[in-house]
């Protein structure tokens, strides 16, 4: 019954930060650390180099997930240390296909060909038509409105 418990603490954490993802980046990215988030907006070409300021975020919330390990780890209640699994399972998951499959940072693997994953393209190719912090839509990554599962008209594209 424990581990059931647990499994379940785990999954909740996995699913509660894709919400707090969207916040962030709705309201703190595109908000008062919109300084750090800029130069995510920037064509390719335009950018320095491998890393950007916007990569800073990983540590941002990597300091929750790591205080609900120690936490977890030091007191009786190890629901914290769960949560804190929770938080870097969905970290990784952010990092794959925010990373990896949407921007292509690292060349692990080709282009899924599914109607969701064409969905998640559809919409961060949205949210990314903006350059400015004013003005963007769809701040979340695995939860992607019905309209982004549509195929865009050829007049459109």
């Amino acid at each position: 019954m424990q581990v059931v418990k647990y499994v379940m603490i785990t999954l909740a954490s996995v699913a509660a930060m894709e919400f707090v993802a969207w916040f962030a980046h709705k309201y703190i990215m595109h908000g008062f650390l919109w300084s750090w988030h800029a130069d995510h907006h920037k064509p390719h070409h335009e950018k320095s180099g491998f890393f950007e300021r916007n990569d800073l975020f990983f540590l941002v919330f990597a300091i929750p997930s790591a205080a609900c390990y120690m936490i977890g780890s030091f007191t009786p209640y190890l629901g914290f240390l769960f949560v804190g699994i929770g938080i870097s399972i969905y970290g990784l998951i952010y990092f794959l296909i925010h990373d990896v499959y949407i921007h292509q940072r690292f060349k692990w693997f080709r282009q899924l060909d599914s109607p969701y994953s064409r969905a998640i393209l559809r919409a961060h190719g949205a949210h990314h038509a903006k350059q400015t912090k004013e003005g963007c839509e769809s701040f979340g990554l695995l939860v992607v409105a019905r309209k982004y599962f549509q195929a865009r008209k050829r007049t459109e594209a």
